[in-house]
């Protein structure tokens, strides 16, 4: 044998012997040697506490699924047991992970292609607590150091890229504690036993508009959780899709939730596109609740108080958009109370607030859901309160529940609402609404808030400016053409009645209740009634009992005709007092002076006829109503007898306010009504 076949079989001989010291060394190493220099490395590049406490080893096994030459080369398979990553100092001292084991196969040659590929990772016992303080500093962003001024990393050169492939896990606990949301949250994370089709959960509306024709992936993870959040108990459960569809660029992901916070129902139902660096999302989105005002908590968004609601959608959002986020709700249909909404809204995140624009339209609106905006009586027809104040005395009228006037200046609005038919009884003919709602800066602008009442309109400009303290209020209404015969249908003599009623209002007050703002008001009203009828029978239909015994002392049983009733009242600091108030009708005329207290809710009426020769009166003393709003007392004067010729000359003394009354008068073309000729003769009366 030569020299050289020597020297080549020895070589050949000692990396052989080399290769085998080299794998019995592997697999005998006791790697746990190696932990206490690869927890101190990992620590300091994470820049917080890492370590793996039990056993660690690495053994091997040959690739499944693979042909050729590389089914030969072994991969290493890391297995790992107690392994836990700590959090700042700073935040918490709870550790951000922990696991009671880990297993990774990783596939060597793709190291060659500065590609570390993980086909398979298994974790057990896992838990996560993830804490956010009232800063915004979390303990799960990672401070990894920035290498853009290293030279030696330049777009030229490419990166290390990370492959993982199937993981498994048994359910993973993740406890969330998030300061600046109020939010404490445990939640479960576990693998479905199946997958489950998208369409089976979703169908295909959320797709649409979502801007990719890619089949959606099937759900693959289930999630439950509860605790609180904002002061309210929460639950809920979900499915999301599965790790590869995550990891797939561009593509829609598949997710969908159930939860309950307080008395608020939230679903979702639709993809988030492209997840880790989310473009855009569609959603069927489901609320129902008792009361849409407590979104507010919810949400953040201001909306007003309700009886129970329901609302069904799409959400969409473009989340890529370089400007404002916006998330737009279309075409939703729902319920609130017995009343049915639909429309479109936007909601913008803005600067300097968010800002919800839309318009929503109900075909036929319950007027009884509609009195918590308002502030009416929201007893339904059979008598059973929805929506009651808070905290209302038995003794006052004037509601007292104070304006919610920090949440007006959380955001801003520019809504339209459209009610094409309200529902009441008979009693109260409305027939439609509309309003523009604005809303900037804590100040409330409702113009117009306008209903459609007995054939004519009530028209309102209404201004709330909770941007000052107290609250600052203005309101401006127009009453038109109001028919007396569908006032009151169901007055069998009424219905012949051509009479109107017209009003003018313009107020302004302060104060956070509606009890408060009247009490400081200051304006005018106006009113004209005209060519009407009054009886007792009227008063029992209108449930005013003050007023019953009042006809019926003045004019006993029988139906009289109103040839016109006009009043002209002055507000100063929340007292009324008429400048000018008389019923002109066919028996008599009746004045009526006195004050009506706002502020203390107080009455102090002094009512008195003068017969007009037809009917004598056996009335021989002025009539008063005297006492508060919620228990008024009627009574006769009886210290003082009525002066012959005290109204008339009464009316003497008011041809102004008759003037202007005058324009309130809206006959029809070409005639005139009796409070036209009545007020007419006012003016020009010596």
């Amino acid at each position: 044998m030569t020299s050289g076949k020597k020297i080549g079989l020895s070589l050949l001989a000692f990396v052989l012997v080399a290769i085998i010291a080299l794998v019995i060394v592997v697999l005998t190493f006791d790697w746990n040697r190696l932990k206490p220099t690869l927890n101190q490395r990992v620590s300091a590049a994470i820049h917080r506490p890492f370590a793996i406490e039990g056993d660690l080893d690495l053994s091997w096994e040959r690739p499944k699924d693979i042909d050729g030459w590389r089914s030969w080369v072994p991969w290493p398979h890391l297995h790992a047991e107690r392994i836990r990553v700590g959090s700042p100092d700073a935040i918490t001292d709870a550790d951000l992970v922990r696991l009671r084991a880990l297993d990774l196969t990783l596939a060597p040659l793709s190291l060659l292609e500065r590609r570390v590929a993980i086909p398979r990772i298994a974790l057990s016992g896992g838990e996560a607590t993830l804490v956010k303080r009232q800063d915004g500093n979390n303990n799960w962003t990672f401070n990894l150091g920035d290498t853009s001024d290293d030279p030696d990393t330049t777009d030229t050169q490419p990166g290390w890229t990370v492959d993982i492939g199937d993981i498994t896990f048994d359910p993973i606990t993740v406890h969330y504690r998030d300061q600046p949301l109020d939010a404490d949250v445990d939640a479960t994370l576990s693998l479905l036993g199946q997958p489950i089709a998208f369409n089976e959960l979703s169908g295909e509306a959320p797709l649409t508009g979502s801007g990719t024709d890619r089949k959606v992936a099937d759900y693959a993870f289930g999630w439950q959780a509860s605790g609180t959040y904002k002061g309210q108990q929460i639950r809920g459960e979900g499915k999301l899709g599965s790790l590869t569809a995550l990891r797939q660029a561009g593509a829609p992901y598949p997710l969908q939730a159930d939860v309950t916070a307080g008395q608020t129902r939230v679903s979702v139902a639709g993809t988030l596109t492209d997840p880790l660096a989310p473009k855009r999302i569609d959603l069927d989105l489901t609320f129902a609740g008792q009361n849409l005002g407590d979104l507010y908590r919810v949400i953040g968004v201001t909306l007003p108080d309700t009886p129970p609601y329901s609302t069904r959608g799409h959400l969409s959002a473009d989340l890529a958009t370089r400007d404002a986020l916006t998330f737009r709700y279309r075409k939703f249909d729902g319920q609130v109370g017995d009343s049915d909404i639909h429309g479109d809204l936007t909601y913008t995140l803005g600067e300097p607030r968010p800002s919800l624009t839309g318009e929503v339209v109900s075909r036929q609106l319950r007027f009884a859901d509609l009195a918590p905006l308002i502030g009416a009586d929201s007893s339904g027809d059979d008598g059973e309160t929805q929506q009651e104040a808070p905290q209302q005395p038995t003794d006052k009228v004037l509601p007292v529940a104070e304006f919610q006037t920090e949440q007006w200046r959380a955001m801003d609005a520019d809504v339209k609402f459209t009610a094409q038919r309200i529902e009441h009884g008979d009693s109260l003919p409305l027939e439609d609404l509309y309003t523009h709602v604005r809303l900037n800066n804590g100040e409330v602008l409702l113009d117009p808030l306008r209903f459609g009442v007995a054939g004519g309109n009530l028209n309102t400009t209404l201004r709330l400016d909770g941007s000052q303290t107290p609250l600052q209020a203005r309101v401006d209404l127009h009453i038109r053409r109001l028919l007396l015969s569908r006032l009151f249908p169901e007055v069998e003599l009424m219905q012949n009645s051509r009479g109107e009623l017209n009003g003018d209002a313009s107020l302004s007050g302060h104060g956070n209740s509606i009890a408060a703002l009247l009490g400081s008001s200051n304006g005018d009203l106006g009113m004209i009634v005209s060519d009407g009828l009054i009886s007792r029978n009227l008063m029992e239909l209108a449930g005013l009992n003050v007023g019953n015994y009042l006809v019926g002392k003045l004019f006993g049983d029988e139906q009289v005709r109103i040839n016109c009733a006009a009043t002209s009242l002055k507000v100063d600091d929340g007292l009324a007092r008429p400048r000018f108030f008389v019923i002109d009708t066919e028996n008599a005329l009746i004045k009526i002076d006195g004050s009506i207290n706002f502020a203390n809710e107080r009455l102090d009426l002094n009512i008195v006829p003068e017969s007009k020769g037809a009917r004598v009166f056996t009335l021989r003393s002025p009539l008063y109503v005297h006492g508060t709003f919620a228990n008024p007392s009627p009574g006769v004067d009886a210290s003082s007898l009525l002066a012959r010729g005290a109204v008339g000359a009464f009316l003497g003394t008011v041809a102004a306010p008759a003037a202007a009354l005058l324009a309130l008068v809206s006959p029809s073309a070409g005639e005139t009504t009796p409070c036209n000729d009545f007020l007419s003769q006012i003016q020009t009366r010596p």
